[in-house]
This record gives structure tokens, C-alpha cells and sequence, in this order.
């Protein structure tokens, strides 16, 4: 077995292209752009292992040259479709992970290609989102900047995933940006705190909930702890549980919950997911935070309610 550092890159919109251009016109727009993607990759040392429709599967031996490669997609592609109409317009979301895979006829197998998979899958359009493994082998005076998502539940895993987002922007900047050194002082060597408190609002309705409290979910029903009516909330449509001293927010509706963290722009999709709530924030329910509609629930941590 190798170590590599897997990435998944796709392009999302790819239907309202179709709808706009008709099959034979987009697709050729995709292979155009998936073939540049596959160039970049082999430009950087890295090795194309298959296109996926709208999206590639690439492997690099070193960890480097897999940042740099993504890093110089997103940059060139944001650039690229800046001026180019709305529906006509594909943005990269990429996933990374780094362990040892099975090469086998052509392709790769390995717990790194499905968490570079999935973490394809939760990212956002223009985001770079990779495990702790990818950022732990950055060099000591690398100029790359990333912010902590925290732990992620991985489909198919039993363990969660430090998850990180890479910030290729080169104007980003954030409180939240971590650098290489502090990884050794990670959260999870500190005591785990006994009892926590989390605070909810949306619109006039307010609610603070204390470790001891939880499970409980947000929902559209009486039965829900915290009830917001509206059409797009399911009857249950998210839980918040409280794990090794941390709260963890899990959807279990049928349109889905986004997470967006106070002090930047990140946002974490979950379909049937959870991810760890660290700092406050907002949850939309039903309907990503672009439609300005959605019912969006604010999300705090009291100051002195946990015990370390």
C-alpha cells in the first residue's frame, strides 16, 4: 500500500447547464473543464485515476503538490467564470484526505478516497474542505491558511473526521485561521467539560438548553423541544446530542440543514449528517442560507455554563 493524498474536484450546476445549453453543448462545457482540471492535476505530480461525469478523482504522493493543484483551481476557475451568466455558471467543490490506498487495475481504494469523496460532498461551491492528516503535513513555513470545521460524522466510518477548510482566497482573513504549530495543543487533549449550555433563537422565540437536557430536537411539531413553523421544517428535523464534552448537531429531515459559523463564510451541508457545534453560528432549516426565506436559527454558547 501507498500513501497518497486523495482529492475529489466536482463542478456543481451541471443541470441548469444542461437545461440551458441542451445535452450535446454541455457537455462538452464539462469535459472542457474536467480535461483542464485533469491538466492542472499532471502539471502539479499528480496522477488523473478517472472523470466522473462532472467531477475527477486524482491522486498525489506528495501532500504539496495536491494543496497547490487545488488551490490553483479554485483560483483560476473563480476567475475564469466571473463574467460568465448565472445558469451557465459551474463552481468547484473539493474534498482531501491523506492514508494509504489499494491500487488495483487503474483505480484506488481506501478509507482516504472515501472521505476525499465525501468531504467533496459536503463542501460548498469554491470551498476546499480536507482532514487533519492533509493539514498536519503542511510544512512548518507554509503560507496556506485554514479554519477548523471541527468533527464530522463520515458516512460509512465509526470514527468522526477533524475536518479543515482550506482558505485559497488570497484576501481571507479570519480569526479562526489556525496555522501548523498549534495542532499539538488540540482540543481534544483538554479535559472534557462536564456540562455545557447552548442557547437557540429564531425570530421572537428563544430557548437555552443545558447538556443535561439533550438530546433534543429543532422541529416543525409540538413534540420537537424547539418548535419553528414553517412548511419547509420537518416534523423532526434536526437533534442536538451532547458527546465527549461537545454538542454535535445532526440532521434527520427530508430537505436537509446548513451550518454557517460566526467570524466567516463556511458552511457545512448535512443530508442525514452531523457536525460539531464549536463556536456560534446559524442553522437554516429546509433551504440553504441563499434563499433569504429560510426560517434560520441562531446558535450560542453561554459564557460560564461549562465545566472544564
Amino acid at each position: 500500500m501507498a500513501e497518497v493524498t486523495v482529492v475529489f474536484a466536482d463542478l456543481t450546476g451541471s443541470t441548469g447547464v444542461f437545461e440551458s445549453l441542451g445535452n450535446s453543448k454541455a457537455t462538452q462545457a464539462i469535459t472542457r473543464l474536467t480535461q483542464w482540471i485533469g491538466k492542472v492535476c499532471t502539471a502539479q505530480n499528480g496522477q488523473v485515476v478517472k472523470n466522473l461525469g462532472d467531477g475527477v478523482l486524482m491522486v498525489f504522493v506528495e501532500n504539496t503538490d495536491a494543496i497547490e493543484a487545488v488551490t490553483e483551481m479554485q483560483r483560476v476557475h473563480t476567475e475564469r467564470i466571473k463574467n460568465w451568466p448565472e445558469k451557465l455558471k459551474m463552481r468547484l467543490q473539493v474534498g482531501m484526505a491523506r492514508g494509504e490506498v489499494i491500487e488495483h487495475e487503474g483505480d484506488f481504494f481506501g478509507d482516504a478516497v472515501n472521505v476525499a469523496s465525501r468531504l467533496s460532498d459536503l463542501s460548498g461551491p469554491d470551498q476546499i474542505l480536507g482532514t487533519d492528516v492533509v493539514i498536519n503535513q503542511l510544512p512548518p513555513d507554509s503560507l496556506v491558511r485554514f479554519r477548523s470545521l471541527g468533527a464530522m460524522d463520515i458516512r460509512g466510518r465509526n470514527e468522526t473526521c477533524l475536518v479543515y477548510r482550506v482558505e485559497w482566497q488570497n484576501e481571507v482573513l479570519s480569526d479562526f485561521f489556525t496555522v501548523p504549530a498549534s495542532l499539538s495543543a488540540s482540543p481534544f487533549a483538554k479535559a472534557v467539560p462536564q456540562l455545557g449550555s447552548i442557547s437557540l433563537s429564531w425570530l421572537d422565540l428563544e430557548g437555552s438548553f443545558t447538556s443535561t437536557d439533550l438530546p433534543m430536537h429543532l422541529g416543525r411539531v409540538a413534540e420537537a423541544q424547539f418548535v419553528v413553523d414553517d412548511p419547509r421544517v420537518s416534523r423532526l428535523h434536526a437533534k442536538i446530542t451532547w458527546r465527549a464534552g461537545k454538542f454535535y448537531l445532526e440532521d434527520v429531515s427530508s430537505y436537509g440543514t446548513w451550518v454557517r459559523f460566526a467570524g466567516g463564510d463556511a458552511i457545512v451541508a448535512l443530508r442525514r449528517q452531523q457536525c460539531v457545534l464549536l463556536v456560534e453560528g446559524e442553522i437554516a432549516l429546509g433551504a440553504p442560507f441563499e434563499d433569504f426565506t429560510v426560517p434560520t436559527v441562531s446558535f450560542k454558547f453561554p459564557a460560564g455554563k461549562a465545566l472544564k
